[in-house]
C-alpha cells in the first residue's frame, strides 16, 4: 500500500477544504494527516481520529512558549513537532512516505525526515515574509499543484513540475433532483441573494450595505460564521439575514432557496487570482452569479458570471442577474462545474504522481 504523510495548515474540517477533497479520493494510498496544533489554551482533539478509512488524523503538539518570538525556542519546537511526526510514523509503520505539504511553513520540517517524494500544493498566495521559505519548499518539491495561473508563473522560475490545479466541486451534490427550500427559509421576502462563507473584518461588505439600503425589498442570506463585531453592525439591517455555518449536506438546498448568489473582495486576497470553491458550488446550483473583481482582474467565466468592480456596480449586475432568464445559462454553469469536480481534479493528482513514480 502507497504511504502519503499529509502536513496540513488548516484542521480537519467538518466543511472539507480542497487537501481533504483531493486525499479523500485518493484511495489506494494511506494517509497520515497532521493538522496545525491546537490554539492555546484549547482543548487537544482526539489523537489518530479515523476520518476515513485511509485516513488517520493527529494534532502537532502546543508550542511550547508560543508568544515568544525567540530562535532558539522556535527550533526546539521544530524539534519537538518532528519528533512527534517520527513516533506516529514508527507506530504506523510508514518507512519514507510521500510528504505533502501545504504551507511554505513546512519547509522546516524537509531537515528533519526521511521521505520518497515532495508535493506541495500552493492553494493561495503567501506573504512576503514566507518567500524564502516557499521557495525551498518549491525548489524540493516533485511536484507542486498551483490553484490559479497567478500561481503557476510566481513558482514556476523555481522548479519546472510546476501543475495548474484549480479548486473544484462535488457537482453532483447541487445538481441532484428533489432540491428543497429548507423550512427555515420558506418565509423570506423574495428575492433573496446569498452568500456562502465566513463574514470578518477582512471582507469588503460596503457593495452589499450600499444594496440592502438602496434595495429594502432585497433579502441577503449570509451563510457562514459572522465575527461578533462585524454581527453588531449587521443588526442594523432587517434584510440581512444570518444562518451561521450551514451543513455541507445542505447547502445546496440553501443555495436552491436564492434567486441570485454573490460574492465580495477580501481585503486580503487582494491580487490573488485563485478562485474559491464556493464560486464553482455557484456554479453547480446554476444560479445567476454576481462577483466583486478587481479592475485589472481576469473575468472568471465571463459567459456565466456578472462582474462589478464598485458598490454602484454591483448594484446593477444583482439587478441584471436578477432579470435573468435561468434556463439559458444555468446549464452552461453547470457543465463548468461538472468540469471542475473534485473527483476529477484527484484523477488528474493521481495521473500526475504516477507519471513521476512517486506512485
Amino acid at each position: 500500500m502507497k504511504q502519503l504523510l499529509c502536513l496540513s495548515h488548516t484542521p480537519w474540517q467538518a466543511r472539507p477544504n480542497r487537501t481533504q477533497q483531493l486525499l479523500a479520493r485518493l484511495t489506494d494510498v494511506q494517509i497520515l494527516f497532521f493538522e496545525p496544533p491546537s490554539p492555546h489554551r484549547a482543548s487537544n482533539p482526539k489523537q489518530g481520529r479515523k476520518m476515513r478509512p485511509h485516513i488517520t488524523v493527529y494534532t502537532l503538539p502546543t508550542p511550547m512558549l508560543a508568544r515568544w518570538e525567540n530562535p532558539a525556542i522556535q527550533r526546539r519546537n521544530d524539534t519537538r513537532a518532528a519528533d512527534f511526526i517520527q513516533r506516529i510514523l514508527a507506530h504506523h509503520h510508514f518507512v519514507e512516505p510521500v510528504l505533502w505539504c501545504t504551507s511554505p511553513q513546512h519547509s522546516i520540517f524537509l531537515d528533519h525526515m526521511a521521505y520518497s517524494g515532495l508535493i506541495y500544493d500552493c492553494y493561495r498566495e503567501w506573504p512576503e515574509e514566507y518567500l524564502d521559505q516557499e521557495s525551498d519548499l518549491t525548489c524540493h518539491a516533485d511536484v507542486v499543484f498551483a490553484a490559479s495561473p497567478g500561481l503557476v508563473q510566481r513558482l514556476s522560475p523555481c522548479n519546472d513540475s510546476v501543475v495548474l490545479l484549480p479548486n473544484g466541486v462535488n457537482d453532483r451534490m447541487f445538481t441532484r433532483s428533489g432540491l428543497t427550500v429548507p423550512i427555515q427559509l420558506s418565509q423570506l421576502s423574495s428575492p433573496v441573494l446569498g452568500r456562502v462563507g465566513d463574514i470578518n473584518g477582512r471582507l469588503e461588505l460596503e457593495p452589499m450595505l450600499r444594496a440592502a439600503r438602496t434595495h429594502p425589498e432585497w433579502t441577503f442570506l449570509l451563510m457562514g460564521r459572522v465575527t461578533s463585531g462585524v454581527k453588531v453592525h449587521l443588526k442594523a439591517y432587517p434584510n440581512i439575514i444570518l444562518t451561521g455555518p450551514v451543513n455541507p449536506v445542505e447547502l445546496p438546498d440553501y443555495l436552491f432557496a436564492c434567486d441570485v448568489v454573490f460574492d465580495l473582495f477580501r481585503t486580503d486576497l487582494k491580487g490573488s487570482d485563485v478562485i474559491p470553491s464556493r464560486i464553482y458550488e455557484y456554479l453547480a446550483s446554476g444560479k445567476p452569479i454576481v462577483t466583486m473583481i478587481e479592475p485589472d482582474q481576469v473575468e472568471p467565466f465571463p459567459d456565466v458570471i456578472y462582474t462589478a468592480y464598485d458598490s454602484s456596480g454591483f448594484i446593477r449586475r444583482c439587478r441584471k442577474a436578477l432579470e435573468e432568464e435561468s434556463s439559458l445559462a444555468a446549464p452552461r454553469r453547470q457543465e463548468y462545474a461538472r468540469q471542475a469536480s473534485w473527483a476529477g481534479r484527484a484523477r488528474t493528482v493521481m495521473e500526475i504522481l504516477e507519471h513521476t513514480g512517486l506512485f
